[in-house]
């Protein structure tokens, strides 16, 4: 391995550490302040100018509090859950391209490695559930993974027809490939993304793990200290990482005119990330129940219709495909949602078993 490989592999390390790091404070601070607006308040002011500095107090606060283990937990598991729920999540920028080329690893097989290693963080949450030794963590853990296990196959599935139009699973080329950006190509895989994944990372309103109505405070119940940091930290940057996926994805990535590559990237991941605060202050939290039925009886479905509406219309026009399809595809999916809606209940107000 030459020494240049090794300085790119040792310059795109800091800069993903830093970046990630950078990003969740700024998302702490854009959720506080944007969900404060939504709900009538003024959030964060007073720590800092306009309380830029609130994420850095609570971090302060957070790292010097008591660090308390249950005297029945596993310590080896309990010490090594935070760790392993954290470190996959980073692996996902690995393959993020920040502009044309600016990224640490190419990988043919980039959007198959991403899928990979963020299922990776269902174990850190598993292990924290069941080391603590308390049942309702325990029950918030399996909720987790019965959720992983439900929404990976429509995720997957939804992005079946990016990977058929592009014609590769590297995160770069599937960027290269959008001349038409693919949320408007695939609008109905883009929402169908966007649904499983704030499932997947627990964001409202499917964040029955940390419901304090469900399951207490769910997984990290009994983490204090640096340890329960890192899982919060987890959560943001998980929040982080399904807005890199779908802007690199849906968006053209780091494509557009006049500004840097670069500041495209960030801007259209903190874009993604508003339309993740606005659904938390709009919608109410679901069921348990609601949750798997909603993956299971919706989302895989119309998966599967996407995928077969995709490839029947690139079989058909082949080279042509073009913004002649952005208004059809559009109309699909509103056409699909409406009598999905008319045929599919989640069962509000009783209790599916």
């Amino acid at each position: 391995m030459t020494e240049f490989t090794w300085l790119h592999w040792l310059l795109f390390t800091v800069i993903i550490l830093a970046f990630v790091i950078i990003m969740v404070m700024v998302f702490i601070y854009l959720e506080r302040r944007l969900l404060a607006r939504m709900q009538a308040r003024l959030g964060p002011n007073r720590t800092g100018p306009f309380g830029l500095l609130q994420p850095v107090a609570d971090a302060v606060k957070v790292l010097l509090k008591e660090d308390i283990i249950p005297d029945e937990a596993d310590k080896l598991v309990y010490w090594l859950a935070p760790v392993v729920a954290f470190f996959p999540v980073l692996l996902v920028f690995a393959v993020i391209p920040f502009q044309n080329g600016g990224l640490l690893a190419d990988l043919n097989i980039g959007f198959l490695f991403v899928m990979a290693v963020t299922s990776i963080s269902t174990i850190g949450v598993f292990m924290a559930g069941w080391s603590s030794s308390n049942k309702y963590s325990l029950l918030g853990a399996m909720r987790n993974v019965a959720a992983l296990v439900s929404y990976e196959i429509p995720l997957l599935l939804s992005t079946v027809g990016v990977i058929i139009i592009s014609g590769s699973l590297s995160m770069q080329q599937i960027v290269a490939a959008q001349d038409i950006p693919f949320i408007l190509t695939q609008p109905l895989g883009f929402l169908l993304f966007f649904i499983g994944g704030c499932a997947e990372i627990n964001r409202s309103p499917f964040d029955l793990l940390e419901a304090d109505s469900e399951l207490v405070a769910g997984h990290h119940t009994e983490y204090s200290g640096m340890k329960f940091a890192m899982f919060y930290l987890v959560e943001y940057a998980e929040a982080l990482a399904l807005s890199a996926i779908i802007t690199t994805v849906f968006l053209s990535g780091w494509r557009g005119p006049l500004l840097p590559p670069w500041l495209w990237f960030v801007l259209k991941i903190v874009a993604v990330f508003g339309l993740m605060i606005w659904t938390r202050a709009t919608f109410p939290r679901v069921r348990i129940d609601q949750l798997m039925a909603l993956a299971w009886k919706f989302l895989f479905p119309l998966s599967v219709i996407n995928l077969l509406i995709t490839a029947v219309e690139v079989l058909l026009l082949k080279d042509s495909y073009s913004w002649v399809l952005v208004p059809i595809n559009l109309a699909i999916m509103s056409i699909l949602i409406l009598l999905w809606a008319k045929l599919f209940k989640l069962g509000w107000g009783k209790i599916e078993v």
